[in-house]
């Protein structure tokens, strides 16, 4: 097999590997194995989703670092792909389970639940990012490019902190995900980052 065809078939990996949790969520549903309640289910499962996702494409650049595997920055672009696409489903799960697809209701909801503030800001900062991620738009940008996809660390704030909301009473599954993001974060501090060629090394050498 050549070289672009095992770089195909890495894409492909990663394509079933992201599809596989909406398959699953969507056969517990249709074979009442989701509980009592399988709206709000695949509601917090596909936000997890997303949130998987996002961890997934912000831990890429430091595995580069640390490996030098092209394979990681290869699925870059792929993963934030499939970030908004869960995003965007959860929002779908919303309206279609929550709101009935009465639109009217948001602006009460709104009130009473702030947190959506939060997750549609979230939102729409992924759709910039996600529209952003074609070499046409690198190129129109320039510069800008990149300033403008660290977006990527307030937008995990955001989701995080919509997160928190929704499970407050109960902070384990949070605490977890908060950790695993201020570990992924701590790789883009410059002594961090600097240092993780090092390690490669280091483990190269040992």
């Amino acid at each position: 097999m050549t070289a672009q065809g095992k770089w195909r078939l890495w894409r492909g990996g990663v394509f079933l590997a992201a599809l596989t949790p909406l398959l699953l969520w969507g056969w517990q549903v249709a074979n009442n194995a989701a509980g009592p309640e399988p709206g709000r289910y695949l509601l917090l499962n596909i936000g997890l989703g997303g949130l998987w996702m996002l961890l997934l494409t912000l831990s890429l650049t430091p595995l580069t670092k640390l490996t030098r595997w092209k394979g990681f920055a290869l699925i870059r672009r792929q993963l934030g792909l499939w970030t908004l696409a869960y995003a965007s489903l959860h929002l779908l799960s919303y309206a279609l389970f929550i709101l009935g697809l009465d639109w009217a209701m948001l602006g009460s909801e709104l009130v009473k639940r702030p947190y959506i503030i939060v997750g549609m800001l979230a939102l729409t900062g992924l759709a910039a990012l996600g529209a952003t991620s074609n070499r046409w738009a690198m190129r129109k940008l320039g510069k800008r490019w990149k300033p403008l996809h660290k977006l990527a660390y307030p937008i995990l704030g955001l989701i995080l902190l919509h997160f928190l909301w929704v499970v407050r009473a109960d902070l384990v599954e949070w605490t977890l995900y908060a950790t695993a993001s201020a570990l992924i974060m701590a790789t883009r501090l410059p002594p961090v980052a600097r240092g993780l060629p090092k390690l490669r090394q280091r483990l190269a050498s040992s």
